[in-house]
């Protein structure tokens, strides 16, 4: 898409670029001289196409990354650390200063989000705000856990007193789709339970991190979280070969996942915190309201453009109601209107990933090849950022859009007469995360709600596929996630229940009593957070 500069309003324009040139590794804002890497958004700012040049980020290497490793080691101190052993509500401090200095970023992120990786400005604000809420909310849940927590269990004569308690050094790794919210929700539970953080922000999305690192230095203990930039073969392999890794959190791709995995040494020990890919269907039935269904099924496929992991992928509608909802689908979806992330009910926006479009077509083409047809009129348009959603049907098995993770703008639709295809396909699928289901007679909906539930982890019933709200569990079967993530879940997902025991007699109930008095201990404590 071609615009003149001039029509970029006056907010939103790129007017010095942000050379990020330090990383922060044991509190320190630490000077880069070394490799740069240019970032450059596909939103073009001239008349005639051309990336924009949005700044630079470092390129550290190993050495910078061990150094991160050791801050994040030191900072633990085998469990002695000022961090994993500071009080709740001092950690909770922290916290709360961090996110008060993170809303007065919001514009300068909110402006990134969209130049990076083309996401709307409603949906930009959309995930800063959010961020926000699930850090408050994270906040309030870990009082709530920590109130729990304050007293004494009695059983065979011995007392316990449980708390939850870190789990030591975590690598977190987020996805360029939601480069601040889904990194935010692995990042924000691992720090508050105590863990030490190296954090290493996505390939795309990743400056909108820069306006962040002096809260984090200001806000935390030296070494609780280290933020390095770079490629992420070049600086996580080496931290997970050590074996000093205690968790991987990441939100992306299985086989990164699995790669990682595979290099740590001590395999037993590793903690898991997967949010991974999927291939979410839709099934319409053929008692569905069609006008709901083509809205939600729209907002399911190709919100941002389809690529969020929770979008619909596959769309199996039932041969006797599929002709009328492939035209009014065909047909809405070529409404949409495309444009810069800022340009008001923008629904399709610039693609960020520079050879998404080519890899979009090349599902097209052999979903054409193989029998399917593109029945909107503008599916498949391409310019240099952008191929327009592309309605492809009828698609088989034997077509790449059919297994592969499109994760753009195509939307594969399969006819089915007996309920049992779209089951069996999922039963055989390596994904498991969401479904969608579309219909209104209980009597048809109550046997495919009960199997459904044993193939993935949230049935929406006549809604697309999503994440929030994010006190609800965030999870999937098989290849799409491995532990669950919500504001309660991820709390537990980055500690373990560890506790103090002691046989009840005067000898042992007298020290207890006096630590309690005393509070010389910040484990054993029943104070209770207000």
């Amino acid at each position: 898409m071609n615009i003149d500069f001039s029509e970029i309003p006056e907010p939103y324009k790129i007017k010095y670029l942000l050379h990020q040139d330090t990383y922060l590794v044991g509190g320190e804002l630490k000077k880069w001289k070394g490799d740069t890497a240019e970032v450059h958004s596909t939103i073009s700012s001239t008349k005639d196409y051309k990336p924009t040049l949005l700044g630079t980020i470092p390129q550290l290497g190993e050495v910078e990354a061990m150094d991160a490793l050791n801050a994040a080691i030191n900072a633990y101190d085998k469990g002695q650390g000022l961090w994993p052993t500071m009080k709740v509500v001092d950690r909770i401090a922290c916290m709360e200063k961090f996110v008060k200095q993170m809303k007065t970023k919001r514009d300068e992120i909110v402006k990134l989000l969209m130049w990076e990786i083309g996401k709307n400005l409603p949906d930009s604000e959309k995930e800063f705000d959010r961020t926000i809420d699930y850090i408050y909310d994270t906040i309030e849940d870990y009082k709530q856990i920590d109130r729990d927590s304050a007293k004494f269990e009695k059983n065979d004569g011995v007392y316990a007193h449980i708390r939850r308690g870190p789990l030591g050094v975590v690598l977190c790794l987020g996805p360029y789709n939601y480069p601040l919210n889904e990194t935010f929700t692995l990042l924000i539970p691992a720090l508050i339970m105590g863990n030490t953080v190296i954090f290493k922000p996505a390939k795309l999305g990743v400056l909108l991190i820069s306006p962040l690192l002096e809260a984090f230095q200001d806000s935390f203990p030296k070494g609780a979280v280290n933020i390095i930039f770079g490629r992420g073969r070049v600086l996580a392999a080496p931290i997970m070969k050590s074996g000093k890794v205690d968790v991987l959190a990441l939100i992306g791709n299985s086989k990164s996942a699995n790669a990682l995995q595979a290099q740590h040494p001590k395999g037993n020990r590793l903690r898991l915190v997967l949010g991974l890919e999927a291939k979410n269907p839709a099934i319409v039935l053929p008692d569905a309201d069609l006008d709901l269904t083509v809205d939600e099924c729209i907002a399911g496929a190709l919100s941002f453009n389809g690529q969020r992991c929770t979008a619909l992928k596959v769309l199996y509608v039932h041969e006797s109601v599929v002709e009328e909802f492939n035209k009014r689908f065909s047909n809405k979806v070529d409404q949409l209107k495309y444009g810069n992330p800022w340009e008001s009910d923008v629904k399709l926006t610039p693609l960020p990933e520079v050879d998404k479009p080519s890899f979009i077509q090349e599902l097209i083409q052999d979903a054409k090849d193989k029998g399917a047809k593109v029945l909107n009129k503008k599916g498949g348009q391409t310019s240099e950022n952008f191929i327009f959603p592309a309605v492809l049907y009828p698609v088989n098995k034997d077509m790449r859009v059919f297994e592969e993770e499109q994760f753009g703008p195509v939307v594969p639709i399969v006819p089915f007469e007996d309920i049992e295809e779209p089951l069996d396909d999922m039963a055989e699928s390596n994904y498991g995360q969401q479904v969608s289901l579309f219909g209104k007679n209980v009597h048809t909906l109550s046997p495919l709600i009960d199997t459904l539930v044993n193939l993935v982890c949230r049935v929406n019933l006549n809604s697309s596929c999503q994440r929030g709200p994010d006190v609800y569990p965030f999870t999937g079967r098989k290849d799409s996630a491995f532990s669950t993530l919500s504001v309660h879940d991820a709390l537990r997902s980055f500690s373990i229940r560890t506790f103090v025991a002691s046989k009840d007699n005067d000898y042992n109930n007298a020290i207890i009593k006096e630590l309690l008095e005393k509070k010389t201990s910040n484990f054993i404590s029943t104070d209770y957070i207000l």
